[in-house]
């Protein structure tokens, strides 16, 4: 039996973070009441003509510059022709002969070592709506709310082997996009979405196998199930001697299984020609060298200055920087408290496994930097415990911003008074005669059992370090 490969190319669309749609005013919030943001131009009036939103090509060139691309200087839009239901045109603006930037590439490294992934290009676009089928009543309605919404087709090489490789892909170009503030990237919205493009081939064989596509993948986890399900759908056709169809396909994530839904399309059939509505865009050296210079600080260069600005690990500057949120958090919390390392710990600490528990997105966080610095600094001026800060913090988690009223009301405030600590010391000694007398025996085993006493009699508002110093002078008194 051969042995044999996966092929992967991806076309990744993204929506792009502007105020309005690509060719008209329209705002692309998302949500609303369906039809309600929309206007002639993005339903496709006869006579409208679109305007192109400046703001989009930036965007584009942004991406570009990130990602390695050439940036056409001399771009122009197309009609992609087709008819469906949820694109009241029956074409789509894109871009197909001069697309704004090409032959780029992205770096990733997987457990196989580092690649570059070749981006064969990016394009502007703009969106269709959505299709909502209604089962009680038996009937599609259409939303137009997402028409002319902007989008970037981000157009990879067949350059992946794995599914591993893919999702180290789609992580690293959304980890760019959302620095940039390109895009949010909120798959879970369909802000960023993913069409897989597979075939597969003996190990060895340098010409490609048939490919099929599966459109709108928008879960990583969905994502890497939907490439090995159709790798061994297409290793067992095969294997039983038949053969694969150019196909576009659709991925059930419950049932596990790719279902067809179309014959693949060429470009042929899709009748492009040049927007007649829309003149050429001529990009100039300046224009992108201006908005080279508004280029924000990237991941890679936010986990070197961590190291060297904060003294934090390369592990922990690499957790950091993976969403921009979380990055953000750390810089304003470090900020507000000064102390580095301990907001570090918070945030891989308790925030990540808050998140966890609570199933929050890291986008999703409520949690302000001014309360977690507030907590990282009474805890460091020892006004507030470990036992009790983690009270505190899950209120700041849940979007509770007033700290110290926080503490203040539920009486979580470190105790100071030296008397205090040797009143409870003394009851706990007086308690506890038979382990006292245990650990002038020499057992040093009872120590921490005192400690412990002494803390919950103090309902975990004692400094330990003090617990402990008191503790011993007066057992070797």
């Amino acid at each position: 039996m051969a042995t044999y490969e996966m092929v992967i190319g991806l076309e990744v669309h993204v929506e792009l973070a502007t105020r309005t749609k690509i060719f008209c005013g329209c705002t692309t919030k998302f949500g609303g009441a369906p039809n309600t943001h929309t206007c002639p131009i993005c339903t496709g009036m006869p006579g409208t003509l679109p305007v192109v939103n400046r703001q989009v090509v930036e965007f584009a060139i942004a991406a570009g510059l990130a990602t390695n691309c050439e940036i056409t200087r001399y771009n122009k839009f197309d009609r992609k022709n087709y008819f469906y239901p949820d694109l009241p045109k029956a074409y789509q603006v894109s871009q197909l002969y001069l697309p704004i930037c090409r032959n780029g590439h992205v770096d990733i490294k997987t457990a196989a070592g580092s690649k570059s992934i070749g981006i064969h290009e990016i394009h502007m676009e703009e969106d269709a709506g959505k299709l909502m089928h209604d089962p009680w009543i038996d009937q599609t309605m259409v939303d137009y709310n997402r028409c002319g919404v902007p989008l970037l087709e981000i157009v990879s090489e067949p350059d992946m082997r794995s599914a591993e490789e893919v999702i180290a892909y789609l992580t690293k170009l959304r980890q760019t996009l959302q620095y940039l503030g390109v895009s949010d990237c909120k798959m879970q919205e369909g802000s960023l979405r993913a069409d897989v493009n597979l075939s597969v081939r003996p190990v060895g064989q340098e010409e490609f196998g048939t490919r099929t596509e599966m459109k709108n993948l928008n879960s990583f986890k969905a994502i890497a199930r939907a490439i090995e399900g159709e790798f061994r759908r297409q290793v067992e056709l095969i294997e039983d001697g038949g053969k694969v169809l150019q196909q576009t396909r659709r991925w059930d994530d419950n049932k596990g299984a790719s279902f067809a839904m179309r014959s693949k399309e060429n470009a042929q059939d899709y009748r492009y020609f040049p927007e007649p509505d829309l003149p050429p865009i001529e990009i100039s050296q300046a224009w992108i060298d201006a908005v080279k210079a508004r280029e924000p600080e990237l991941a890679e260069a936010k986990v070197e200055r961590y190291q060297k600005e904060f003294g934090l690990p390369a592990y922990d500057a690499g957790i950091l920087t993976e969403e921009k949120k979380m990055a953000d958090l750390f810089e304003q919390a470090t900020a507000a408290c000064g102390k580095p390392k301990e907001v570090s710990n918070w945030l891989m600490g308790e925030t990540m496994a808050m998140m966890k528990e609570k199933q929050v997105l890291t986008e999703n966080l409520m949690m302000t930097p001014e309360a977690l610095g507030r907590i990282v600094t009474l805890v460091a001026e020892g006004k507030l415990s470990r036992q009790s800060a983690r009270e505190v913090f899950a209120y700041a988690f849940d979007g509770g911003e007033d700290v110290d009223g926080y503490v203040k009301e539920h009486g979580l405030e470190m105790v100071s008074d030296d008397s205090a600590y040797e009143a409870i010391l003394a009851d706990v000694l007086a308690r506890c005669q038979k382990d006292v007398d245990s650990y002038k025996a020499g057992n040093q085993k009872v120590f921490g059992f005192l400690v412990g006493q002494a803390m919950k009699a103090l309902k975990g508002k004692a400094d330990p370090k003090k617990i402990n110093e008191m503790l011993r002078k007066a057992l070797d008194s």
